[in-house]
Protein backbone atom coordinates (compact mmCIF):
# COMPACT_ATOMS: atom_id res chain seq x y z
CA UNK A 1 0.00 0.00 0.00
CA UNK A 2 1.46 3.37 -1.00
CA UNK A 3 1.72 6.10 1.59
CA UNK A 4 -0.05 9.38 1.00
CA UNK A 5 2.85 11.84 0.89
CA UNK A 6 2.53 15.55 1.62
CA UNK A 7 1.96 17.57 -1.56
CA UNK A 8 4.31 20.39 -0.49
CA UNK A 9 6.16 21.70 2.54
CA UNK A 10 4.28 23.89 5.00
CA UNK A 11 6.79 24.06 7.84
CA UNK A 12 9.42 26.71 8.38
CA UNK A 13 11.34 27.34 11.60
CA UNK A 14 10.11 30.94 11.68
CA UNK A 15 6.40 30.06 11.65
CA UNK A 16 6.22 26.76 13.55
CA UNK A 17 4.92 26.65 17.12
CA UNK A 18 7.09 28.67 19.49
CA UNK A 19 9.28 26.70 21.87
CA UNK A 20 7.83 27.10 25.40
CA UNK A 21 11.27 28.33 26.50
CA UNK A 22 10.87 31.30 24.13
CA UNK A 23 7.43 32.29 25.44
CA UNK A 24 8.86 35.07 27.58
CA UNK A 25 6.77 38.14 26.79
CA UNK A 26 5.11 39.71 29.84
CA UNK A 27 2.62 42.55 30.13
CA UNK A 28 5.53 45.03 30.14
CA UNK A 29 6.56 43.90 26.67
CA UNK A 30 3.02 44.42 25.36
CA UNK A 31 2.88 47.80 27.10
CA UNK A 32 5.95 48.76 25.04
CA UNK A 33 4.41 47.30 21.87
CA UNK A 34 1.30 49.46 22.27
CA UNK A 35 3.52 52.40 23.27
CA UNK A 36 5.37 52.06 19.95
CA UNK A 37 2.11 52.16 18.02
CA UNK A 38 0.85 55.13 20.06
CA UNK A 39 4.07 57.14 19.74
CA UNK A 40 4.08 57.35 15.94
CA UNK A 41 3.90 60.68 14.10
CA UNK A 42 0.45 59.77 12.78
CA UNK A 43 -0.87 58.99 16.27
CA UNK A 44 0.58 62.22 17.70
CA UNK A 45 -0.98 64.33 14.96
CA UNK A 46 -4.28 62.45 15.19
CA UNK A 47 -4.63 62.68 18.97
CA UNK A 48 -3.42 66.28 19.26
CA UNK A 49 -5.72 67.36 16.41
CA UNK A 50 -8.79 65.77 17.98
CA UNK A 51 -8.14 67.58 21.25
CA UNK A 52 -6.99 70.96 19.93
CA UNK A 53 -7.98 71.65 16.31
CA UNK A 54 -11.63 70.66 16.17
CA UNK A 55 -14.55 72.11 18.05
CA UNK A 56 -14.90 69.06 20.28
CA UNK A 57 -15.44 68.74 23.99
CA UNK A 58 -12.14 67.53 25.45
CA UNK A 59 -13.85 65.00 27.73
CA UNK A 60 -15.76 63.55 24.76
CA UNK A 61 -12.45 63.06 22.94
CA UNK A 62 -10.98 61.39 26.03
CA UNK A 63 -13.94 59.06 26.55
CA UNK A 64 -14.13 58.23 22.84
CA UNK A 65 -10.41 57.36 22.79
CA UNK A 66 -10.80 55.04 25.78
CA UNK A 67 -13.84 53.29 24.28
CA UNK A 68 -11.88 52.75 21.04
CA UNK A 69 -9.00 51.43 23.15
CA UNK A 70 -11.34 48.98 24.86
CA UNK A 71 -12.52 47.69 21.47
CA UNK A 72 -8.91 47.22 20.35
CA UNK A 73 -8.18 45.44 23.65
CA UNK A 74 -11.15 43.11 23.22
CA UNK A 75 -10.44 42.22 19.58
CA UNK A 76 -6.68 41.84 20.17
CA UNK A 77 -7.39 39.39 22.98
CA UNK A 78 -9.80 37.39 20.82
CA UNK A 79 -7.36 37.03 17.93
CA UNK A 80 -4.28 36.79 20.13
CA UNK A 81 -5.19 34.04 22.59
CA UNK A 82 -5.25 31.15 20.06
CA UNK A 83 -1.73 32.13 18.98
CA UNK A 84 -0.66 32.28 22.63
CA UNK A 85 -2.04 28.80 23.22
CA UNK A 86 -0.58 27.18 20.09
CA UNK A 87 2.47 29.42 19.54
CA UNK A 88 1.68 30.14 15.89
CA UNK A 89 1.55 33.44 13.94
CA UNK A 90 -1.55 34.86 12.30
CA UNK A 91 -0.99 33.40 8.81
CA UNK A 92 -0.55 29.87 10.19
CA UNK A 93 -3.60 30.17 12.43
CA UNK A 94 -5.49 31.30 9.31
CA UNK A 95 -4.96 27.81 7.81
CA UNK A 96 -7.50 26.35 10.26
CA UNK A 97 -10.24 28.58 8.83
CA UNK A 98 -9.38 29.01 5.15
CA UNK A 99 -7.34 25.91 4.38
CA UNK A 100 -3.63 25.66 3.73
CA UNK A 101 -3.87 27.29 0.28
CA UNK A 102 -6.54 29.79 1.23
CA UNK A 103 -4.32 31.01 4.07
CA UNK A 104 -1.39 31.47 1.69
CA UNK A 105 -3.27 33.78 -0.67
CA UNK A 106 -5.50 35.65 1.78
CA UNK A 107 -2.54 35.95 4.15
CA UNK A 108 -0.53 37.55 1.35
CA UNK A 109 -3.14 40.31 1.09
CA UNK A 110 -2.01 41.42 4.55
CA UNK A 111 1.58 40.96 3.44
CA UNK A 112 1.21 43.09 0.30
CA UNK A 113 -0.45 45.93 2.19
CA UNK A 114 2.31 45.71 4.79
CA UNK A 115 5.05 45.81 2.15
CA UNK A 116 3.47 48.85 0.49
CA UNK A 117 3.20 50.83 3.71
CA UNK A 118 6.65 49.67 4.79
CA UNK A 119 8.07 51.34 1.68
CA UNK A 120 6.00 54.49 2.17
CA UNK A 121 6.86 54.81 5.86
CA UNK A 122 10.53 54.13 5.10
CA UNK A 123 10.46 57.11 2.73
CA UNK A 124 9.13 59.37 5.50
CA UNK A 125 11.54 57.93 8.09
CA UNK A 126 14.41 58.71 5.72
CA UNK A 127 13.29 62.36 5.64
CA UNK A 128 14.22 62.65 9.35
CA UNK A 129 17.67 61.28 8.58
CA UNK A 130 17.92 63.64 5.62
CA UNK A 131 17.24 66.61 7.89
CA UNK A 132 20.00 65.43 10.25
CA UNK A 133 22.48 65.17 7.36
CA UNK A 134 21.57 68.65 6.11
CA UNK A 135 21.93 70.15 9.58
CA UNK A 136 25.34 68.50 9.95
CA UNK A 137 26.56 69.76 6.55
CA UNK A 138 25.24 73.25 7.25
CA UNK A 139 27.10 73.35 10.57
CA UNK A 140 30.34 72.44 8.73
CA UNK A 141 29.90 74.90 5.87
CA UNK A 142 26.78 76.98 5.26
CA UNK A 143 27.44 76.99 1.50
CA UNK A 144 28.01 73.26 1.19
CA UNK A 145 24.36 72.47 0.49
CA UNK A 146 24.52 74.75 -2.57
CA UNK A 147 27.04 72.42 -4.18
CA UNK A 148 26.17 71.03 -7.61
CA UNK A 149 26.22 67.51 -6.16
CA UNK A 150 23.22 68.32 -3.96
CA UNK A 151 21.28 70.18 -6.65
CA UNK A 152 20.96 67.18 -8.96
CA UNK A 153 17.68 65.28 -8.65
CA UNK A 154 16.68 61.82 -9.83
CA UNK A 155 13.03 60.77 -9.41
CA UNK A 156 12.49 63.81 -7.19
CA UNK A 157 15.33 62.88 -4.80
CA UNK A 158 18.77 64.42 -4.53
CA UNK A 159 21.98 62.77 -3.28
CA UNK A 160 21.15 63.33 0.40
CA UNK A 161 17.65 61.92 -0.06
CA UNK A 162 19.00 58.79 -1.77
CA UNK A 163 21.66 58.23 0.89
CA UNK A 164 19.02 58.67 3.62
CA UNK A 165 16.57 56.28 1.94
CA UNK A 166 19.12 53.53 1.30
CA UNK A 167 20.65 53.84 4.77
CA UNK A 168 17.21 53.68 6.40
CA UNK A 169 16.36 50.52 4.46
CA UNK A 170 19.68 48.84 5.29
CA UNK A 171 19.46 49.89 8.95
CA UNK A 172 15.97 48.40 9.23
CA UNK A 173 17.13 45.18 7.60
CA UNK A 174 20.06 44.99 10.03
CA UNK A 175 17.76 45.49 13.04
CA UNK A 176 14.70 43.51 11.97
CA UNK A 177 16.40 40.37 10.63
CA UNK A 178 18.02 39.41 13.94
CA UNK A 179 15.10 37.31 15.20
CA UNK A 180 12.30 37.67 17.73
CA UNK A 181 14.57 37.97 20.80
CA UNK A 182 16.29 41.07 19.45
CA UNK A 183 12.98 42.47 18.20
CA UNK A 184 11.59 42.21 21.73
CA UNK A 185 14.61 44.15 23.04
CA UNK A 186 14.21 46.80 20.34
CA UNK A 187 10.48 47.23 21.00
CA UNK A 188 11.13 47.67 24.74
CA UNK A 189 14.01 50.07 24.16
CA UNK A 190 12.03 52.16 21.69
CA UNK A 191 8.93 52.34 23.90
CA UNK A 192 10.78 53.77 26.91
CA UNK A 193 13.33 55.75 24.87
CA UNK A 194 10.66 57.71 22.99
CA UNK A 195 8.65 58.38 26.16
CA UNK A 196 11.88 59.71 27.69
CA UNK A 197 12.37 61.95 24.66
CA UNK A 198 8.84 63.33 24.86
CA UNK A 199 9.23 64.03 28.58
CA UNK A 200 12.63 65.64 27.95
CA UNK A 201 11.12 67.99 25.36
CA UNK A 202 8.17 68.75 27.64
CA UNK A 203 10.46 69.55 30.60
CA UNK A 204 12.34 72.05 28.44
CA UNK A 205 9.06 73.75 27.48
CA UNK A 206 7.77 73.75 31.07
CA UNK A 207 11.01 75.13 32.45
CA UNK A 208 10.38 78.34 30.49
CA UNK A 209 6.62 78.50 29.95
CA UNK A 210 5.03 76.53 32.79
CA UNK A 211 2.49 79.22 33.74
CA UNK A 212 1.46 79.92 30.16
CA UNK A 213 1.07 76.20 29.37
CA UNK A 214 -1.09 75.57 32.46
CA UNK A 215 -3.22 78.60 31.60
CA UNK A 216 -3.70 77.44 28.00
CA UNK A 217 -4.56 73.97 29.32
CA UNK A 218 -7.36 75.47 31.43
CA UNK A 219 -8.62 77.35 28.37
CA UNK A 220 -8.96 74.26 26.17
CA UNK A 221 -10.51 72.10 28.88
CA UNK A 222 -14.28 72.47 28.82
CA UNK A 223 -16.48 70.25 30.94
CA UNK A 224 -19.74 72.04 30.14
CA UNK A 225 -22.61 70.49 28.21
CA UNK A 226 -21.04 67.04 28.09
CA UNK A 227 -24.15 64.92 28.37
CA UNK A 228 -26.13 66.38 25.49
CA UNK A 229 -27.52 64.83 22.32
CA UNK A 230 -25.18 66.84 20.08
CA UNK A 231 -22.16 65.01 21.52
CA UNK A 232 -23.33 61.55 20.43
CA UNK A 233 -22.20 61.86 16.80
CA UNK A 234 -18.77 63.35 17.70
CA UNK A 235 -18.27 60.56 20.27
CA UNK A 236 -19.04 57.85 17.70
CA UNK A 237 -16.78 59.56 15.13
CA UNK A 238 -13.87 59.71 17.59
CA UNK A 239 -14.32 56.04 18.51
CA UNK A 240 -14.24 55.06 14.85
CA UNK A 241 -11.24 57.28 14.05
CA UNK A 242 -9.05 56.00 16.90
CA UNK A 243 -10.11 52.38 16.30
CA UNK A 244 -9.36 52.67 12.57
CA UNK A 245 -5.79 53.74 13.36
CA UNK A 246 -5.08 50.72 15.60
CA UNK A 247 -7.04 48.23 13.47
CA UNK A 248 -4.02 47.68 11.20
CA UNK A 249 -2.35 45.74 14.05
CA UNK A 250 -5.32 43.70 15.29
CA UNK A 251 -5.54 41.10 12.53
CA UNK A 252 -1.92 39.98 12.81
CA UNK A 253 -1.66 40.45 16.58
CA UNK A 254 -1.01 36.71 16.86
CA UNK A 255 2.45 37.43 15.39
CA UNK A 256 3.30 38.94 18.78
CA UNK A 257 0.92 37.17 21.18
CA UNK A 258 2.51 33.81 20.26
CA UNK A 259 5.42 34.78 22.55
CA UNK A 260 3.25 35.59 25.59
CA UNK A 261 3.99 33.69 28.81
CA UNK A 262 0.28 33.10 29.40
CA UNK A 263 -3.16 34.59 28.86
CA UNK A 264 -2.94 36.69 32.01
CA UNK A 265 0.19 38.51 30.84
CA UNK A 266 -1.38 39.04 27.42
CA UNK A 267 -4.61 40.35 28.93
CA UNK A 268 -2.87 42.88 31.20
CA UNK A 269 -0.51 43.88 28.41
CA UNK A 270 -3.34 44.61 26.00
CA UNK A 271 -5.18 46.52 28.70
CA UNK A 272 -2.11 48.74 29.02
CA UNK A 273 -3.12 50.29 25.68
CA UNK A 274 -5.58 52.40 27.70
CA UNK A 275 -2.74 53.59 29.93
CA UNK A 276 -0.70 54.48 26.85
CA UNK A 277 -3.63 56.44 25.43
CA UNK A 278 -4.04 58.41 28.67
CA UNK A 279 -0.33 59.18 29.03
CA UNK A 280 0.20 60.04 25.38
CA UNK A 281 -2.92 62.20 25.15
CA UNK A 282 -1.71 64.35 28.04
CA UNK A 283 1.81 64.61 26.62
CA UNK A 284 0.59 65.41 23.09
CA UNK A 285 -1.69 68.20 24.33
CA UNK A 286 0.96 69.76 26.57
CA UNK A 287 3.67 69.64 23.89
CA UNK A 288 1.39 71.14 21.22
CA UNK A 289 0.34 73.94 23.57
CA UNK A 290 3.91 74.55 24.74
CA UNK A 291 5.27 74.59 21.19
CA UNK A 292 2.59 77.07 20.14
CA UNK A 293 3.60 79.38 22.98
CA UNK A 294 7.30 79.04 22.05
CA UNK A 295 6.60 79.74 18.37
CA UNK A 296 4.53 82.83 19.16
CA UNK A 297 7.16 84.05 21.63
CA UNK A 298 9.84 83.84 18.96
CA UNK A 299 7.55 85.75 16.59
CA UNK A 300 7.51 82.91 14.07
CA UNK A 301 4.37 83.00 12.00
CA UNK A 302 2.36 79.80 11.83
CA UNK A 303 -0.60 79.56 9.48
CA UNK A 304 -2.42 77.24 11.87
CA UNK A 305 -2.06 75.56 15.22
CA UNK A 306 0.65 72.93 14.79
CA UNK A 307 -0.04 69.34 15.87
CA UNK A 308 2.45 67.54 13.60
CA UNK A 309 5.79 66.96 15.38
CA UNK A 310 7.76 67.54 12.17
CA UNK A 311 6.03 70.91 11.62
CA UNK A 312 6.66 71.89 15.25
CA UNK A 313 10.37 71.05 15.01
CA UNK A 314 10.64 72.98 11.73
CA UNK A 315 9.40 76.13 13.47
CA UNK A 316 11.73 75.90 16.51
CA UNK A 317 14.95 77.88 16.08
CA UNK A 318 17.19 75.64 18.18
CA UNK A 319 19.61 73.32 16.38
CA UNK A 320 20.44 71.08 19.35
CA UNK A 321 16.77 70.62 20.25
CA UNK A 322 15.89 69.96 16.60
CA UNK A 323 18.59 67.27 16.24
CA UNK A 324 17.52 65.59 19.49
CA UNK A 325 13.85 65.53 18.46
CA UNK A 326 14.68 64.14 15.00
CA UNK A 327 16.58 61.25 16.59
CA UNK A 328 13.58 60.39 18.78
CA UNK A 329 11.24 60.64 15.76
CA UNK A 330 13.57 58.35 13.79
CA UNK A 331 13.49 55.64 16.50
CA UNK A 332 9.71 55.94 17.05
CA UNK A 333 9.03 55.60 13.33
CA UNK A 334 11.30 52.56 12.99
CA UNK A 335 9.48 50.67 15.75
CA UNK A 336 5.99 51.40 14.42
CA UNK A 337 7.13 50.34 10.93
CA UNK A 338 8.44 47.09 12.40
CA UNK A 339 5.19 46.25 14.22
CA UNK A 340 2.59 47.40 11.71
CA UNK A 341 4.32 46.52 8.44
CA UNK A 342 7.55 44.51 8.54
CA UNK A 343 6.63 41.55 10.79
CA UNK A 344 3.22 40.90 9.13
CA UNK A 345 4.84 41.09 5.67
CA UNK A 346 7.68 38.77 6.64
CA UNK A 347 5.39 36.10 8.10
CA UNK A 348 3.07 36.31 5.08
CA UNK A 349 6.00 35.83 2.67
CA UNK A 350 7.44 32.89 4.63
CA UNK A 351 3.98 31.29 4.83
CA UNK A 352 3.62 31.64 1.05
CA UNK A 353 7.10 30.26 0.31
CA UNK A 354 7.95 28.21 3.42
CA UNK A 355 10.52 26.06 1.62
CA UNK A 356 12.33 28.88 -0.19
CA UNK A 357 12.41 31.78 2.30
CA UNK A 358 14.15 32.37 5.61
CA UNK A 359 14.30 35.25 8.07
CA UNK A 360 16.97 37.06 6.06
CA UNK A 361 15.83 36.21 2.51
CA UNK A 362 12.26 37.34 3.26
CA UNK A 363 13.76 40.55 4.64
CA UNK A 364 15.69 41.04 1.39
CA UNK A 365 12.43 40.71 -0.58
CA UNK A 366 10.77 43.34 1.63
CA UNK A 367 13.78 45.67 1.23
CA UNK A 368 13.75 45.34 -2.57
CA UNK A 369 10.10 46.34 -2.73
CA UNK A 370 10.76 48.95 -0.06
CA UNK A 371 13.39 50.74 -2.14
CA UNK A 372 11.15 50.63 -5.24
CA UNK A 373 8.12 52.03 -3.40
CA UNK A 374 10.15 54.52 -1.35
CA UNK A 375 12.07 55.89 -4.35
CA UNK A 376 8.94 56.18 -6.51
CA UNK A 377 6.66 57.59 -3.80
CA UNK A 378 7.38 61.27 -4.40
CA UNK A 379 7.63 61.26 -8.19
CA UNK A 380 4.97 58.70 -9.12
CA UNK A 381 3.05 56.66 -6.53
CA UNK A 382 1.77 59.59 -4.46
CA UNK A 383 0.44 61.19 -7.66
CA UNK A 384 -1.62 58.16 -8.75
CA UNK A 385 -4.23 58.14 -5.98
CA UNK A 386 -3.24 54.54 -5.26
CA UNK A 387 -4.12 54.76 -1.56
CA UNK A 388 -7.78 54.07 -2.32
CA UNK A 389 -6.80 50.77 -3.94
CA UNK A 390 -4.55 49.87 -1.00
CA UNK A 391 -7.40 50.72 1.39
CA UNK A 392 -9.59 48.41 -0.69
CA UNK A 393 -7.16 45.55 -0.10
CA UNK A 394 -7.25 46.49 3.57
CA UNK A 395 -11.01 45.97 3.47
CA UNK A 396 -10.31 42.25 3.67
CA UNK A 397 -8.82 42.56 7.17
CA UNK A 398 -12.04 42.95 9.14
CA UNK A 399 -13.82 40.11 7.29
CA UNK A 400 -10.85 37.77 7.80
CA UNK A 401 -10.92 38.59 11.52
CA UNK A 402 -14.66 37.92 11.76
CA UNK A 403 -14.24 34.58 9.99
CA UNK A 404 -11.38 33.44 12.23
CA UNK A 405 -13.15 34.38 15.45
CA UNK A 406 -16.37 32.63 14.46
CA UNK A 407 -14.52 29.55 13.26
CA UNK A 408 -12.26 29.16 16.30
CA UNK A 409 -14.60 30.13 19.15
CA UNK A 410 -18.00 28.98 17.79
CA UNK A 411 -17.55 26.37 15.05
CA UNK A 412 -14.47 24.60 16.41
CA UNK A 413 -15.09 25.38 20.10
CA UNK A 414 -11.43 26.41 20.59
CA UNK A 415 -10.14 23.03 19.39
CA UNK A 416 -7.62 22.74 16.59
CA UNK A 417 -5.30 19.88 15.58
CA UNK A 418 -1.71 21.09 15.73
CA UNK A 419 -0.16 18.42 13.49
CA UNK A 420 -2.66 19.06 10.69
CA UNK A 421 -1.83 22.78 10.59
CA UNK A 422 1.49 21.85 8.97
CA UNK A 423 0.22 18.98 6.81
CA UNK A 424 -0.58 19.16 3.10
CA UNK A 425 -1.96 15.62 2.98
CA UNK A 426 -5.45 15.35 1.54
CA UNK A 427 -6.83 13.63 4.64
CA UNK A 428 -5.58 16.38 6.99
CA UNK A 429 -8.23 18.47 8.73
CA UNK A 430 -7.32 21.75 7.04
CA UNK A 431 -6.82 20.55 3.47
CA UNK A 432 -10.54 21.06 2.80
CA UNK A 433 -11.14 21.27 -1.00
CA UNK A 434 -7.69 21.17 -2.58
CA UNK A 435 -6.40 23.41 0.19
CA UNK A 436 -9.33 25.86 0.11
CA UNK A 437 -12.29 26.21 2.46
CA UNK A 438 -14.79 27.54 -0.09
CA UNK A 439 -17.48 28.57 2.41
CA UNK A 440 -14.92 30.53 4.41
CA UNK A 441 -13.74 32.35 1.28
CA UNK A 442 -17.38 33.12 0.43
CA UNK A 443 -17.95 34.58 3.92
CA UNK A 444 -14.88 36.80 3.54
CA UNK A 445 -16.06 38.19 0.20
CA UNK A 446 -19.49 38.99 1.67
CA UNK A 447 -17.78 40.86 4.49
CA UNK A 448 -15.48 42.56 1.97
CA UNK A 449 -18.50 43.98 0.13
CA UNK A 450 -19.64 45.66 3.35
CA UNK A 451 -16.15 46.99 4.13
CA UNK A 452 -15.21 48.17 0.64
CA UNK A 453 -18.66 49.71 0.17
CA UNK A 454 -17.77 52.43 2.70
CA UNK A 455 -14.79 53.40 0.50
CA UNK A 456 -16.29 53.29 -3.00
CA UNK A 457 -19.89 54.29 -2.29
CA UNK A 458 -19.93 58.03 -1.56
CA UNK A 459 -23.22 57.67 0.34
CA UNK A 460 -21.49 55.34 2.80
CA UNK A 461 -18.25 57.29 3.25
CA UNK A 462 -19.39 58.44 6.69
CA UNK A 463 -19.06 54.81 7.84
CA UNK A 464 -15.49 54.38 6.58
CA UNK A 465 -13.97 54.50 10.07
CA UNK A 466 -16.13 51.51 10.97
CA UNK A 467 -15.50 49.55 7.76
CA UNK A 468 -13.27 47.06 9.61
CA UNK A 469 -15.98 46.29 12.19
CA UNK A 470 -18.78 46.15 9.60
CA UNK A 471 -16.82 43.67 7.49
CA UNK A 472 -16.00 41.56 10.56
CA UNK A 473 -19.65 41.36 11.61
CA UNK A 474 -20.85 40.52 8.08
CA UNK A 475 -18.33 37.69 7.57
CA UNK A 476 -18.93 36.36 11.11
CA UNK A 477 -22.69 36.07 10.53
CA UNK A 478 -22.29 34.64 7.00
CA UNK A 479 -19.83 31.98 8.13
CA UNK A 480 -21.97 31.08 11.15
CA UNK A 481 -24.96 30.52 8.87
CA UNK A 482 -22.99 28.51 6.29
CA UNK A 483 -20.95 26.16 8.46
CA UNK A 484 -22.43 23.78 11.07
CA UNK A 485 -20.87 23.76 14.53
CA UNK A 486 -18.61 20.80 15.27
CA UNK A 487 -19.70 18.67 18.21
Amino acid sequence: MSLDKPKFQLSNWEIVSVNPVDKTWTWKDYFCLWANMTQSLIAFSLIASLYLLYDLNILIVFVGSLIAGLLVYLFSNLIGKPSTKHGIPFVVFLRTSLGINGARYFGMIRGLVGIFFFGVQTFFISKSLGYLIRISLFSIDANLLQSDYFLLFFMGLNLIDWISLLFTLLFQFFLFSKGHKFIKIFINFSGFFVYFGILFFLIILFSEFNQQIVQRMYEVISLENIFIKNNIVPLITIIGTIFAYYSIVILNFGDFSRYAKNDKELNIGNLSLLLNLIIFSILAILISLGADILINKDLIEAERFLTNPTDIIGKINNTYLTVTCLIFIFIASLSSNLIANYIPSQNALINFFPKQLSLKSSGVVIMIFGVIIGSLWLSLISQLGILSFVDTFGSFFGPIFGLMICDYYIIKSKKIINKDIFSSKEESSYFYSNGWHIKAAYAIFIGFIFSAGTIWNSNLNFLQSFSWILGAIASYITYYLLVPKKL
